[in-house]
């Protein structure tokens, strides 16, 4: 253990145990795989600021265009964190390089990906909108708003979506939740 707490697995760590988890770190103490919450709310600053200013220069200009790269990128950074595992983001990997001299707080990764596949189905909801419906700016406007609120909420507040649904959705309650929001299992 170092001053930081229990060192991450790295992705040498992952290849060598083939049960590591697909997104977060199994750690001594916690019962579910684990993910450092203060890269993913860097990660969700990182979208939101870059989703203001698409959303800014769209209302501006009267345009989708400049929202539709943005989407198509928010759409392969979570595709990749629920697809492929945490460590292929591009966000989080920047987020985690920002935090890197913090102490770790570990919250459960279950929600986390809860959170993503809802993060990941409004992109997609929002790029099929967008693009192959060619619907009017302000849908476009308000899929995008919808997530940019979202993102929002999880950097400034560190309010995760994902402990809520998972609690509504799920027969597992959500556990180590941020700030020990959950009601069961911190």
């Amino acid at each position: 253990m170092g001053a930081t707490g229990p060192r991450a697995r790295t992705g040498a760590d992952r290849a060598a145990a083939p049960d590591a988890p697909l997104v977060g770190v199994a750690m001594p103490g916690y019962d579910v795989p684990v993910i450092d919450e203060r890269a993913v709310r860097a990660a969700a600053g990182i979208l939101f600021l870059g989703g203001a200013v698409a959303f800014g220069v769209a209302a501006a200009t009267g345009s989708s265009t400049p929202l539709k790269p943005f989407g198509m990128a928010v759409l392969l950074d979570l595709g990749l964190r629920v697809g492929v595992g945490d460590r292929w983001s591009p966000t989080l990997a920047l987020g985690r390089l920002i935090v890197r001299r913090q102490t770790p707080e570990w919250v459960g990764a279950p929600q986390k990906v809860l959170a993503w596949w809802l993060g990941f189905a409004l992109a997609a909801a929002t790029c099929v909108a967008t693009g192959w419906l060619a619907a009017p700016l302000g849908v476009t406007l308000a899929l995008c708003g919808l997530c940019l609120t979202l993102l929002f909420v999880e950097t400034a507040f560190g309010i995760c979506l994902g402990c809520s649904l998972q609690r509504w959705l799920t027969r597992t309650p959500p556990s180590h939740c941020p700030g020990g929001a959950c009601t069961t299992g911190d």
